[in-house]
Formats: structure tokens, C-alpha cells, sequence
């Protein structure tokens, strides 16, 4: 199983498919303190919900999960009545492939009120390709990360106009050096507008990346309202072993606690493949029993 990160590069450059971020209509909640809602990030349980898609919508509400974020092969009205009948609801939404446009569509619809970019260099990099000027692969380099708040700033503008808040997502290559004692991640956070751009703390990758995500929640309060909790196994840069929380390499109590006092609002479980030593949902309800005592 390729990792979320392979799978949205794969889908966000070369367009061969059309992905919707899912969510649902009706009031948003925060999740930071103990008892609040609890997510999950649907990629995790891709192939189950391709497979049964109300029965692993009404797994993952059994399990105990009260929100969900998600990339899927539907329509938003498909998806809006599906959470529906499950009783879920999605307060943030990435619209990566789909198109920023049709993603603020896509949330109206939906009812969210986070769009949030997954992979936004690589989406830089698509839009220069389709307009036949010279593509190279992101290099994360201290112009790339001016360029990337620049557009960054700009998404925030266009999503603040229709009613939504942007947020930020980021893989472990945000973390690279750009010299000055600063990483690409430190340069986004300093050179976006507060109020246009927020973030969504992928404390796995950060970990992957080299650094700890307690620390950025610390240093960034009001800055990071969404999180995605994951973990992995001992492994290289190019073989990111995915893990069930609290069988990895972190542990998230000080990072729920960090989290907390930042100002979290919604916090998303996800975890990479492969699925070898349990099933999807298996593995979901072992991520939602290792997380819900923290919170």
C-alpha cells in the first residue's frame, strides 16, 4: 500500500483522478479537551469504506469517532447523505486534485469550514506544468517556501471570501533546512497572514521531518486549530512504516498536552500502511483506544 504521501502526489500531479475531501453539514466542535470529539482522517480506512460505505462509516461511530476528514471517490451529496445516516460529521475538507474552485463548492455543499491543502508545493508545481511553464519537482529551498506562503496567502484570501478558513497540511520535507536557523515550515508560519492561513500539524511527519511537534505547538498558540495523530515504526526516509499510536516511535501525551494548550479544535487519527498485523478498522479502533484517555 503506497503512503498517503505517495497517494496524493501520484493523484495531485499527474490528475488521474478526481478526489473530494468529504465532511458534513451541521455545527463544529472543538476537540481539545478531555470528552470532545475525537476524528479520523478516512484514507486510514480507505479500501474498507470503498468496500462497505456505510458500514465502515458506522464502524468508525461505533468505534467511538465522532468526526472524520477525508479523500474519496464520490460526489459531495453521496457523501453528505452517507455521514448522515452514520451520525459523523467533517468540520475540514482537502481539496488537493479536486481544485481549490470546486472544493469551495465541494464545502458549501458539505457543510465544512476548513479547506485544507495536503500537498500545496506539489499543487504549485501542477498549476506551472498546466500552463507549460517549467515544472521541477519542489526542492524546499528558502525561495520555494517565500513562493509557498505567498500562494498560501493568496488560497487564504480566496477561502476567507467564501466563508472558510485555509489551513496548511505538511509532509516530513517541511522540515527541511532553508539556513538561518530556520526549516521550510518555520519560513510558511513567519511569512503567512495569522488570520488567512492556519495549520494543520501532521505530528508524524513533523517527527519523521526530525523535529517534535510539542514544540511547534508551543511556540505557535492560535496558529494550529486541526492535527492529524500519527505514528510509525523504525524505518528509513523512503520506507515509512506506519504504526498504531502508541506502538511507534512517539508518545502523544505530551503532545495532546501541547496541543491542548495551543488552542486545538480538531484532532484527526491517521496512519500510513502497510496493514499487515491487523485490518483497517482493527487498527482504527487501536488508535482510538490509545488517544481518547489523552483528550
Amino acid at each position: 500500500m503506497m503512503t498517503r504521501r505517495q497517494f496524493l502526489a501520484r493523484s495531485a500531479i499527474g490528475g488521474t483522478a478526481a478526489w473530494l475531501a468529504l465532511g458534513a453539514p451541521g455545527e463544529i466542535f472543538a476537540a481539545t479537551t478531555k470528552g470532545k470529539a475525537l476524528g479520523i482522517q478516512l484514507y486510514m480506512v480507505l479500501k474498507a469504506y470503498q468496500d462497505d460505505p456505510t458500514g465502515t462509516l458506522k464502524t468508525l461511530k461505533t468505534i467511538g469517532y465522532t468526526e472524520i476528514e477525508a479523500i474519496v471517490t464520490s460526489t459531495a451529496k453521496t457523501l453528505r447523505d452517507q455521514l448522515n445516516e452514520a451520525g459523523l460529521r467533517c468540520p475540514s475538507m482537502h481539496f488537493d486534485s479536486l481544485g481549490f474552485e470546486p472544493g469551495i463548492d465541494a464545502a458549501h455543499t458539505l457543510g465544512a469550514q476548513y479547506i485544507v491543502s495536503s500537498m500545496l508545493p506539489s499543487i504549485m508545481q501542477k498549476e506551472q506544468a498546466a500552463k507549460g511553464k517549467s515544472a521541477p519537482e519542489p526542492a524546499y529551498s528558502l525561495d520555494d517556501a517565500k513562493r509557498t506562503a505567498e500562494y498560501a496567502n493568496r488560497l487564504g484570501e480566496r477561502a476567507r471570501q467564501a466563508g472558510l478558513q485555509y489551513a496548511y497540511h505538511n509532509h516530513h520535507l517541511e522540515f527541511t533546512d532553508v539556513g538561518g536557523g530556520q526549516t521550510f515550515y518555520d519560513v510558511l508560519l513567519k511569512e503567512t497572514d495569522h488570520k488567512l492561513v492556519q495549520f494543520e500539524l501532521d505530528c508524524g511527519w513533523v517527527h519523521a521531518g526530525g523535529k517534535n511537534p510539542a514544540d511547534y505547538f508551543k511556540a505557535n498558540p492560535g496558529r494550529i486549530p486541526l492535527m492529524h495523530a500519527k505514528d510509525f515504526l523504525p524505518g528509513g526516509a523512503e520506507n515509512y512504516p506506519g504504526a498504531e499510536l502508541g506502538r511507534g516511535t512517539l508518545d502523544y501525551k505530551p503532545i495532546m498536552a501541547a496541543a491542548d494548550t495551543s488552542g486545538l479544535k480538531h484532532c484527526f487519527v491517521e496512519q500510513e500502511g502497510p496493514f499487515a498485523r491487523m485490518s483497517q478498522l482493527d487498527a482504527a479502533r487501536v488508535d482510538y483506544d490509545y488517544l481518547r484517555p489523552l483528550r
